[in-house]
């Protein structure tokens, strides 16, 4: 069985996001799709309000598992037992710093393989900031989220001071 980790901060889950775990399930028996906790990014959404999102955006999918982790990424697939992990691209300053990235992660973990998938032209300029930085300012967000968690991302806002 193949497997592959696709780690982020996921706040909030874009369509981007989605659409890198559906072209995962294309490539891979199982996706860990795994909420990497960093304690020095304040998010605007808790790990719980994100594992949550995901939870229901892949609920239908038996494939995807949904988890967090605090550590660094190759301790992640040390753990998970599979050397694939998956990088979403949007453009050459994304792949530039993912390859940093993996040339650093090699040092660590000698057999790591780095999959980089390139979005689709159209979420090229989708991302979480560009989401809290709509949600910010008061714009239309909703096109940047998958429509599965929409109205969930919308009821947890209404409890956050932004």
């Amino acid at each position: 069985m193949k497997k592959c980790v696709f780690a982020g901060t996921f706040d909030p889950p874009t369509v981007g996001h989605e659409d890198v775990v559906k072209k995962c399930l294309r490539l891979f028996d199982e996706v860990v799709v795994a909420i990497l906790v960093n304690p020095q990014k304040i998010a605007l959404f808790t790990v719980e309000e994100r594992l949550t999102l995901l939870n229901k955006l892949f609920a239908g999918e038996p494939r995807v598992r949904v988890r967090t982790f605090g550590g660094a990424a190759v301790d992640l697939l040390k753990e998970e037992d599979t050397p694939f992990y998956v990088r979403g691209v949007r453009d050459a300053i994304d792949f530039e710093y993912e390859n940093r990235n993996h040339y650093a992660s090699k040092r660590l973990m000698d057999d790591i393989i780095t999959i980089y998938l390139p979005c689709e032209q159209s979420h090229q300029y989708v991302s979480s900031t560009l989401v809290r930085n709509s949600i910010k300012f008061k714009k239309n967000y909703a096109d940047l989220i998958p429509a599965a968690i929409c109205a969930d991302v919308s009821a947890m806002l209404e409890d956050k001071d932004v």
